[in-house]
């Protein structure tokens, strides 16, 4: 059996990678749902009905764990999907998300050295709150020194491929501002999209702010995951460390989608088009 890492469009593949550095020996299932990209600014029960018909075609795909590597997905579909869905559908299956292991590690790194905390996202993930009731679960305290801020326009850039653009580099420079004056010392890059324009926000914000890939912390916790589940590990197909076999499937052939895939595993990486609903 796989580990199946879906999103709404490229940005998953940002986790995927990280994933496939960290834990080399498995067989993964890609899918980005690019046809219905972004979901930031989709209602939840739209968001909630996409990210189930993801998840169900890739446990069609042999996939004994799903990671949810979309912010808005792990926000607002993850909790109903493992309490209403799953015990139902597929008990014997896994889903996780995003958002919790990368909050574990925000409140770590704030132990170390108080730090007043940036989250960027889509609208649908600032909108729900899911950072802030993470942290308010795990460090209370730590509320005071939260500040979110919606970036609705950075996905569609950087889904056509121009996220060094000077549009973009102006949109971006326009949402951050509000970080920027807050102080802000430790950035949390909220959609997984955004890593695929890391330098231009760190030069933005300075040197002096840590700007955390939510793609690291993933591929640690599903390592960590694995060591504690031994049922679902040995599940899973393993194959030699020193190759890695990756389906990867779209709901919409897009050229960034290619690209994105070319440059982290080279060119003439297979991609096949499904339908989802």
């Amino acid at each position: 059996m796989s580990i199946g890492i879906f999103d709404s469009g490229i940005g998953g593949l940002t986790v995927l990678k990280q994933i496939t550095k960290t834990l080399p020996e498995y067989h993964y299932v890609y899918l980005g749902d690019n046809a219905r990209a972004p979901y930031g600014d989709r209602s939840s029960e739209k968001v909630y009905e996409c990210t189930k018909q993801g998840v169900e075609f890739l446990f069609t795909q042999d996939c004994a764990l799903v990671i949810l590597a979309c912010n808005t997905a792990s926000a607002v579909a993850l909790r109903r999907l493992q309490q209403e869905w799953l015990p139902h559908a597929y008990p014997d299956r896994r889903i996780l998300g995003i958002i919790i292991p990368t909050v574990e590690t925000i409140v770590s790194l704030h132990t170390k050295r108080p730090k007043r905390i940036g989250v960027i996202g889509s609208r649908a993930t600032i909108l729900s709150n899911a950072y802030g009731k993470e942290i308010e679960k795990r460090a209370p305290a730590l509320l005071s020194a939260l500040f979110q801020k919606s970036c609705p326009l950075l996905v569609p850039f950087i889904e056509e491929g121009m996220q060094k653009s000077v549009p973009a580099t102006m949109i971006a420079k326009h949402y951050l501002r509000p970080l920027k004056q807050k102080q802000v010392t430790l950035l949390v890059l909220g959609c997984t999209h955004y890593p695929l324009m890391k330098k231009k926000i760190q030069a933005i914000m300075g040197r002096n702010v840590i700007v955390i890939d939510p793609g690291i912390i993933v591929a640690r916790s599903l390592k960590n995951y694995l060591e504690r589940h031994e049922r679902i590990r040995e599940r899973l197909t393993m194959r030699d460390p020193s190759f890695t076999q990756i389906k990867f499937f779209t709901t919409d052939i897009a050229e960034k989608l290619q690209s994105t895939a070319a440059r982290f595993w080279g060119k003439g990486v297979p991609i096949e088009k499904i339908s989802l609903g």
